[in-house]
């Protein structure tokens, strides 16, 4: 039987997989650099929306406790990240670049500051691993997109 620890290592590393296709993608295929970019954020916006919910069970289980957030706040939170996902899909996409990149910032800074005391030790690594990936990727196809389009 798989623990659970390993088996969140698993999936998340299998998560990073297509923003990394993406990302090579575009130095592999630049004709296909505006789809390559379109599905790169359609995916950004997915897994921003799925890790907002994470917030959830928390808020559920913090009762009337408000320390070090209340159920309101964390319900908030996770509210704002989703909403951040979907209304960036109707963004342009020098609007995307920037959104994503931000909000993918702010969900490790959450988690870092605020939600810490909820997570493993593991846990916490694994995020930093995860979201570094994602930050340099978010990165990337930004700067490959201002470049090309200079705005």
């Amino acid at each position: 039987m798989i623990s659970v620890a390993r088996l969140a290592v698993l999936v998340g590393i299998a998560g990073l997989i297509p923003f990394i296709v993406g990302t090579v993608g575009l130095f592999l295929m630049p004709g296909n650099s505006v789809a390559i970019v379109a599905y790169f954020y359609l995916y950004s916006a997915g897994i921003l929306a799925f890790m907002a919910g994470i917030y959830w069970p928390i808020a559920m289980q913090l009762e009337n406790r408000c320390y070090p957030l209340s159920p309101l706040v964390t319900m908030l939170l996770s509210q704002a990240f989703f909403v951040t996902a979907g209304i960036g899909l109707l963004l342009p996409t020098a609007a995307q670049v920037v959104v994503y990149t931000l909000a993918y910032a702010a969900l490790y800074l959450v988690d870092a500051r605020w939600m810490k005391i909820y997570w493993p030790a593991w846990y916490r690594q694994m995020r930093l691993m995860l979201t570094t990936v994602v930050l340099v990727c978010q990165v990337t196809v930004g700067a490959w997109f201002f470049l090309l389009h200079g705005a």
